[in-house]
C-alpha cells in the first residue's frame, strides 16, 4: 500500500503518488475504469483532474466512475483555462469565470465539494489576487476545501499564499526539468506548501516505450510538437534514457520506476502524479514506492541528470491542456 503524506497545511493526507487524469476521458472504457479502481485498491487516493482536460470529459469520467468511492478520494480539479467562443484555449482568471467554472466542475464531478482547487494558469491581464480572492470565496461557500496554484513563479506563489493559504503548487518536475529545485521547492518548504510534480516521466519518455519519433502516436500532436521530441535533439535525450536504464538496472527497477523513486526521495512534500490509463503502466508506477534509494544513489542520479541536461524545452506551460497523452 502507498504511504500517506500530508498535503501541505491542509489537514488532508494523500498517497505519495497521485494519478494524473488528463487522459482519462471515457467512462465506457472498461480497461480505464479497471485501472482507476486498481489504483484505489492499492491505496492511491489522490486524483488530479481539470476543467480543461478533454474539455470537461476528464471530470465527467470521475463523476461517472467513482460512485461510493468518492468519499475515499482527495479529488483535485482546476479553473482558469477554458475554450473560448472561437475554439481556442484561453487563460481566464476573472472572478465570474472562476465561479462559473467551479459550478460546472462540481456538476461534472458529481460531487458537493472539490477537495483541492487549483488556479490552472496565472493570468497576465489582471491581478493574481483577484483570481485567488474569488477562489477563496468558493472555500467560504463550502464548494471547495483547499486552494492551490499551478505553473507559478516563486513570487506568484508568495502572492497567492498571502491572499489565501495554498495547500499545493503544481509544476513540472522531473529528471529533465529540475528548475523547481532552485526557486519553487525552497519557497514551498518555507511556506509549508506541497509540490505536486506533473510530467514526472517526461511525458512517457522515461517509461521506455518511446525509442524514436515514430513511437509517438500520429494523433499525439502535443508530444510531436514538443521540443524534446524533435529530430535534432531526440538522439541526445535518448542517450540520457540509456544512462537512466543503467542506473535502474543497478537497483532492480525500470527506468520509469527509478525516475519516480528519485522524486519520492526528494521528500514527502514532493508528490508525483504520473498519468496511467493502462493497468501495466499503473503497476509499474506504483512499484516506485517500494524502491528506497540511498543518499549515494540519489547523488549518482543527480550527477547524471544535472539541471539543463535535456535538450529542447524548459519549465513553462502545463502539459497538454485540452487533449491527452
Amino acid at each position: 500500500m502507498l504511504k500517506q503524506v500530508p498535503l501541505g497545511r491542509s489537514g488532508l493526507s494523500v498517497s505519495q503518488l497521485g494519478l494524473g487524469a488528463n487522459a482519462l476521458l471515457d467512462p465506457t472504457n472498461a480497461d480505464w475504469v479497471t485501472t482507476v479502481n486498481t489504483a484505489l485498491d492499492e491505496g492511491l487516493n489522490f486524483i488530479d483532474s481539470a476543467a480543461i482536460y478533454g474539455i470537461g470529459r476528464s471530470e465527467s469520467f470521475f463523476g461517472a466512475v467513482l460512485g461510493e468511492r468518492r468519499r475515499d478520494v482527495v479529488l483535485a480539479s482546476k479553473c482558469g483555462i477554458h475554450v473560448d467562443d472561437a475554439g481556442k484555449v484561453a487563460i481566464d482568471g476573472r472572478p465570474d469565470t472562476i465561479r462559473r467554472e467551479c459550478d460546472e466542475s462540481l456538476q461534472r464531478l458529481n460531487t458537493d465539494v472539490i477537495d483541492l482547487y487549483y488556479l490552472h494558469q496565472v493570468p497576465k491581464d489582471m491581478p493574481l489576487e483577484d483570481s485567488i480572492g474569488a477562489m477563496a470565496d468558493l472555500v467560504t461557500a463550502g464548494k471547495v476545501r483547499n486552494l492551490a496554484i499551478c505553473n507559478a513563479t516563486a513570487d506568484e506563489v508568495r502572492r497567492a499564499h498571502a491572499t489565501h493559504p495554498m495547500a499545493a503548487l503544481q509544476t513540472e518536475y522531473s529528471l529533465f526539468t529540475r528548475e523547481p529545485e532552485t526557486d519553487l521547492l525552497p519557497v514551498c518548504r518555507e511556506l509549508d506548501i506541497a509540490l505536486v510534480a506533473y510530467g514526472p516521466l517526461a511525458y512517457a519518455f522515461f517509461g521506455g516505450g518511446v525509442r524514436s519519433r515514430d513511437d509517438v502516436p500520429a494523433g499525439d500532436a502535443w508530444r510531436r510538437s514538443n521540443q524534446r521530441f524533435q529530430d535534432e535533439v531526440f538522439d541526445h535525450n535518448l542517450a540520457l534514457l540509456d544512462e537512466l536504464s543503467a542506473l535502474a538496472s543497478d537497483v532492480g527497477a525500470t527506468t520509469g520506476q527509478l525516475s519516480l523513486a528519485w522524486l519520492l526521495a526528494k521528500g514527502d512534500d514532493v508528490i508525483p502524479i504520473p498519468g496511467s490509463r493502462q493497468l501495466k503502466h499503473l503497476r509499474d508506477n506504483l512499484g516506485a514506492a517500494d524502491i528506497r534509494l540511498t543518499p549515494d544513489q540519489v547523488a549518482r542520479i543527480d550527477a547524471a541528470f544535472p539541471p539543463g541536461v535535456a535538450k529542447g524545452g524548459a519549465r513553462g506551460g502545463h502539459s497538454p491542456q485540452v487533449g491527452a497523452v
